[in-house]
């Protein structure tokens, strides 16, 4: 009881200021695209792999839809974005600025010397990075001087009702090349010094600072990225000590990290084939091998969110608390200050390299051959991501406090606009009315959010679905509900198909393809099939009231060229064998839990 509480208290002060549901009448929320994932040249890695000299002030000014110039050429998005953050690698933060100037401890130091000589390879950033500590160099000063620079870029660049910057940074725990990382974003227009994994590696750790801060009136919460490459240990069974978890680590963690990276630019970490393998779509945009170099696989199982949130219920049901109760977010996680997102602009983790690069060179460039000293394959990476919120203006605390209290959603790169709402009591033809996502608030609860208590006399819940296409993107395959559900001391998973484009009747009774129109040879495709707008109101037919179970929904797009197919069409290329060469790009929502009366 005393653990529940705690919970209660600790997410009614992270929440504080965010509007109940229900609230001012039940006024619908608007949907608001950004990423909270971004390095510039304050990054060490970003400095010295990517050559990024892009500052936080230029990667706003690139969100914000204005040219930026590095190196000889001009960037600009195709659209702009609606909420930014710029969250830099806290460990030797401000390094590659100060190996930038000769003069400096740092960049006559050993190490630096080496860095300046042209010696940039990931070892010499690990050194940096992790190693000890330099003779000589001022650390702590170094980071003081760049963390206010990263602050007054934030509010110098924040437009309220316009763009919304979120200050923020990384936390870049990397034990083994093992990815822990999280990026720490904060509500306000001031935050404390960042906590980093020199400091400690672990998640607990920072949790400590977190509480610490928070207590003291600073908003602020985590955001776990690329578990797909913590070889099992992001969503493990166990804290960090390797002691099974327990009911004070299940309520830390669910205070401190309500969301979680469903997919950016390395790879996607909803589910693997080895995880789901009934889903036929769980084969996308796989990225499967550790940072420490592409000949070692990850560990799936602990790596992948759909097996968090089964993982979650099996743990709730044993201590008490759900210590993976978060919802999604995309982002980029791109090193060179600019977030791209479009298919048609992105063109490798490097767009430094491959703005330049001609046709003899473009192989290697796009990862064909080995690329320039980075330790992974360019061609296996995504687009960025997309973070996505529903929240009722483009102002800061709008912003975050749709992320705190988990309403919000991820997509591949499309401005794909989804909702999911779960109830007891909707209509079958509630989703026809105009108002209806006013009336899906009042008489439910949005993605995100636990499903109120289970009527005596109603049989299932029922879950409205909604969907519609990037404006200027492909049209929709399908809506899908994936269900995790508690089944003896494990868990099971279904995916099922909501609502769907027209298309030709199935013979084994599952769902047809929607087809496919992509011509790779030219890198087009045609909205000739698919549909612009999907909704439905559905009701689970294999609902068991005693047992626990997780929702959310996934919405597919109609097949594209992916954008390596589109690079090797603008270059002339033979298309690369490494990845497929269309794309069902996709979102992802939010989780509605159900919980039994009377269990956690």
């Amino acid at each position: 009881m005393r653990v529940e509480t705690a919970i209660r208290a600790g997410l009614a002060l992270a929440l504080m200021t965010a509007p109940a549901i229900g609230e001012s009448g039940g006024v619908d929320r608007n949907a608001y695209f950004g990423d909270l994932h971004e390095h510039t040249t304050f990054s060490l890695d970003a400095y010295m792999l990517f050559r990024t000299g892009v500052t936080p002030d230029e990667a706003y000014r690139f969100a914000k839809g204005e040219p930026v110039s590095a190196l000889g050429h001009t960037y600009r998005r195709n659209e702009p974005l609606d909420f930014m953050a710029v969250t830099d690698h806290a460990e030797q933060f401000g390094f590659g600025i100060e190996l930038m100037d000769g003069t400096s401890a740092l960049s006559r130091s050993p190490v630096g010397t080496r860095a300046r000589a042209g010696d940039v390879g990931s070892r010499t950033v690990s050194e940096l990075m992790h190693g000890p500590a330099i003779p000589g160099v001022d650390a702590p000063a170094i980071a003081s001087t760049t963390w206010r620079r990263t602050i007054d870029a934030a509010n110098r660049h924040n437009e309220p009702g316009k763009f919304t910057t979120l200050i923020g940074y990384e936390w870049s725990s990397t034990p083994g090349g093992q990815n822990l990382h999280r990026n720490v974003i904060f509500r306000g227009d001031s935050a404390p010094l960042p906590f980093s994994a020199r400091e400690s590696e672990k998640a607990e750790d920072l949790w400590s600072y977190m509480e610490k801060h928070r207590s003291q009136g600073t908003q602020v919460l985590a955001i776990p990225h690329n578990g797909n490459v913590s070889n099992g240990l992001m969503y493990d069974w166990t804290d960090s000590d390797r002691e099974p978890i327990d009911a004070k680590y299940a309520a830390r963690r669910a205070l401190n990290e309500p969301l979680s990276e469903i997919g950016q630019q390395k790879g996607q970490s909803d589910t693997h084939p080895l995880l789901s393998p009934n889903d036929e779509f769980a084969n996308f945009e796989l990225f499967e091998y550790l940072l420490v170099g592409n000949d070692q696989k990850g560990e799936v199982q602990g790596s992948y969110v759909r097996d968090a949130y089964g993982r979650g219920l099996v743990l709730a049901d044993r201590v008490g608390v759900n210590p993976y109760k978060f919802g999604n977010i995309g982002s980029s996680d791109l090193h060179t200050g600019l977030s791209i997102s479009s298919s048609d602009d992105y063109a490798g983790p490097n767009v430094f390299v491959q703005q330049s690069i001609n046709k003899e060179r473009a192989r290697a460039a796009i990862g064909l051959e080995p690329d320039s000293g980075l330790s992974i394959d360019s061609v296996t990476t995504s687009t960025g991501n997309l973070a996505g919120v529903w929240a009722e203006s483009n102002t800061r605390g709008a912003i975050y406090d749709a992320l705190a209290r988990k309403e919000a959603f991820a997509t591949s790169g499309p401005r794909l606009r989804i909702r999911l709402f779960g109830g007891w009591s909707y209509d079958e033809g509630l989703i026809d009315s105009v108002d209806w996502a006013t009336q899906a608030y009042a008489e439910g609860v949005p993605m995100g959010s636990d499903l109120p208590t289970k009527p005596v006399a109603t049989v299932m819940p029922r879950f409205i679905v909604w969907g519609m296409k990037d404006p200027k993107g492909a049209n929709l395959d399908r809506i899908q509900i994936i269900k995790v559900w508690l089944k003896g001391d494990g868990y099971e998973e279904r995916v099922y198909d909501v609502a769907w484009s027209a298309r030709p009747e199935g013979s084994d009774g599952r769902l047809s393809s929607v087809g496919s129109t992509v011509d790779t040879a030219k890198a087009s495709y045609s909205n000739s099939i698919g549909a612009a707008e999907l909704s439905g109101v559905w009701a689970d037919p294999d609902f068991d009231a005693a047992v626990p179970a997780v929702y959310y929904l996934r919405l597919l797009e109609i097949p594209t060229p992916r954008w390596s197919t589109r690079l090797a069409a603008k270059k002339g290329l033979s298309l690369p064998e490494q990845v497929p060469a269309a794309i069902q790009h996709r979102a992802w929502s939010s989780p509605i839990w159900y919980s039994p009366a009377g269990r956690p």
